[in-house]
């Protein structure tokens, strides 16, 4: 005679298998979560890192522009500058010409001119 224990044995094997492959199965289902889930985090750490990457090249290219716009107002001020004195000289020229050529004026002899001493 075969006993309780004994007859309920065959028909427990079926059941501890699929307990078992259940097991397997949700522990293969975890690597594979966790694999996913630590691909996720390097991708997005990449796409962080190309980010930052990126805004640190605009950063520099912006310092770079600004620094050239300074040099270039710089510059737009010296030729100013040099405008006003060509201006100028030429300015001093003409009247110098139209002096001579108008009114008959001629520079002074610079041996022929006296200083007066004023008394303090």
């Amino acid at each position: 005679m075969t006993s309780y224990a004994e007859a309920a044995a065959p028909s427990n094997e079926p059941t501890r298998r699929a307990a078992t492959r259940r097991r397997a199965t949700r522990a293969a289902g975890r690597s594979r979560s966790t694999a996913g889930g630590v691909l996720w985090i390097v991708v997005v750490a990449a796409l962080a890192a190309g980010v930052v990457a990126v805004n640190v090249a605009v950063l520099r290219l912006n310092v770079g522009l600004d620094k050239a716009n300074r040099q270039r107002t710089e510059l737009q001020a010296d030729v100013a500058d040099l405008q006003s004195a060509l201006s100028t000289a030429a300015a001093n020229a003409q009247i110098g010409g139209d002096g001579q050529r108008r009114l008959g004026l001629v520079p002074a002899d610079p041996n022929t001119t006296t200083y007066v001493q004023l008394a303090k």
